[in-house]
């Protein structure tokens, strides 16, 4: 089953690394929690997450075979996006790291994304508090006596990718893009550092995701007993590396990821170009684009309300759907995708039994995430084929039954989908493959395909069309997709 690969996920609690082999299998896997605190949203320590990594790796290569040891080839990292770090000159952070969490930014997201509609004519331009650009703007003006000593900023996965193989100044596609790097140009634009307090040579190279930059530290290979020709290759955000890790990575593949919001993502030839910022599009590692957007809406308030009797509820949630009741479980106020409502709030029936509004809060957010998918070819002019499926509601049978029906198209389950999974498969991609695509052919799993029933697919249409109506006559929504 050799050679062998290393995926490294630095998420928001904790470490996880994963070890594959050439067949897609997990050998082994081992986790770190990080200590958090009331302060851990804005501010973590990269010092922290190096020591959780290296505890992880420790324990998983521990329990490796020696020969499995020896046939390690790659290694990857994937993080948070817009998670940034600012390093002085022996690359040593200057400040924790800043968090894509972290809201102070908010005033600076606006300059920069007033500076990029003023300034620059192609490119991403929605710049908010979770983007990298904003809080590298926040950081010079709140703290100019530390600016002074910048020698680059970084990205979460940069920063690990850097401790693993002592390179700097390199990031990825993914990473950068909300960093302001321009990835349709290939290009650092100038207003970033004409128009904005920055400095051009802090800006880092960039390079596709699982571009090798180099090899393992010969420190880092002797404490481990790695080989010393190890390869370390260019990261990825969590979001990408997750559709990797799904298998949706050819044009007309999706992914939908429902966890605490909807989160899909996909593969188009073309640029999704969203005037209402929707949508925005990463570069694929094989060139083809990356479009993606995240709801407010997902499946929170399955453990909150429903948590403790989810295996009974699913039972009977099988035997009534489709139900005729119209619900949307927005748990917050607003909704950014597939739809702008600042004004947006959810709902349900009244007098529901526990089981109906289970189900109908299913039915939902299956009639969401078809809204988007319908969106998406509206704006792309491009097909979707087939949809991926992965997050905590991929665990339920009859979720998934619902969205197949409700979207009348096969849904794809994947056995490993997280990732750690991900940035192990880009390890491969161009270190024993030629490209990603054919690294996901060959290391990504089906678990299980649902398909849809052409009865229940009529009865769900019905119902669809039901939904929109209530949302456009609450105001939620308006007719077609460009308003």
């Amino acid at each position: 089953m050799a050679p062998y690969f290393i995926g490294i996920d630095i998420g928001t609690q904790g470490a996880r690394v994963v070890l594959i082999d050439a067949k897609g299998s997990v050998i082994s896997s081992a986790e770190q929690v990080f200590p958090l605190n009331d302060q851990s949203r804005e501010e973590q320590s990269p010092a922290a997450w190096w020591e959780a990594c290296y505890q992880s790796l420790s324990g998983l290569l521990k329990e490796a075979a020696r020969a499995i040891v020896g046939d390690i080839k790659a290694i990857a990292v994937t993080s948070t996006s817009g998670t940034v770090i600012p390093l002085d000159q022996n690359n040593v952070p200057l400040h924790p790291a800043i968090m894509y969490s972290d809201k102070r930014s908010a005033k600076q997201a606006e300059m920069c994304t007033n500076a990029a509609l003023k300034y620059h004519n192609s490119g991403y331009t929605a710049f908010n508090f979770s983007s990298g650009l904003a809080k590298m703007v926040w950081f010079q003006e709140t703290y100019p006596d530390k600016a002074d000593k910048i020698a680059r900023w970084i990205h979460a996965a940069d920063f690990v990718t850097g401790m693993l193989s002592n390179i700097w100044g390199i990031t990825d596609y993914t990473n950068a893009f909300k960093s302001g790097y321009d990835v349709n140009k290939y290009e650092w634009p100038e207003y970033l550092y004409t128009q904005l307090p920055l400095k051009k040579e802090w800006l880092p190279k960039v390079v596709p995701s699982g571009t090798v930059i180099g090899t393992i530290s010969k420190d880092i290979a002797r404490n481990f007993g790695l080989p010393e020709d190890v390869k370390i290759t260019a990261g990825i955000t969590d979001g990408c590396a997750s559709q990797i890790a799904s298998g949706a990575i050819n044009p007309g593949e999706w992914n939908t990821t429902i966890g605490t919001t909807m989160v899909i993502k996909g593969v188009t030839k073309n640029e999704v170009l969203d005037p209402l910022g929707r949508l925005y599009s990463h570069r694929h590692p094989a060139g083809y684009w990356m479009p993606g957007g995240a709801s407010n809406t997902g499946a929170d308030w399955v453990t909150n309300e429903f948590g403790d009797d989810l295996a009974n509820l699913n039972e009977q949630a099988q035997q009534l759907i489709p139900t005729h009741h119209i619900a949307y479980p927005l748990r917050q106020e607003g909704e950014r995708f597939p739809f702008i409502a600042p004004q947006a709030r959810g709902f349900e029936p009244g007098e529901l039994t526990r089981a109906e509004r289970f189900t109908a809060n299913m039915e939902g957010v299956a009639y969401l995430e078809r809204y988007a998918y319908e969106m998406i070819e509206h704006l792309s002019g491009e097909k979707v084929n087939a949809v991926y499926t992965a997050g905590g509601a991929s665990n339920s049978d009859t979720w998934l039954t619902i969205r197949s029906n409700v979207l009348n198209k096969p849904i794809y389950k994947m056995k490993h989908v997280s990732g750690a999974v991900g940035a192990a498969v880009l390890a491969a991609s161009k270190t024993h493959f030629d490209s990603v695509i054919e690294a996901v052919k060959q290391l990504v799993v089906t678990e299980k395909e649902i398909t849809p029933e052409k009865e229940l697919t009529e009865k769900y249409e019905v119902n669809y069309q039901k939904f929109l109506s209530v949302m456009q006559h609450k105001g939620y929504m308006k007719g077609g997709f460009d308003a």
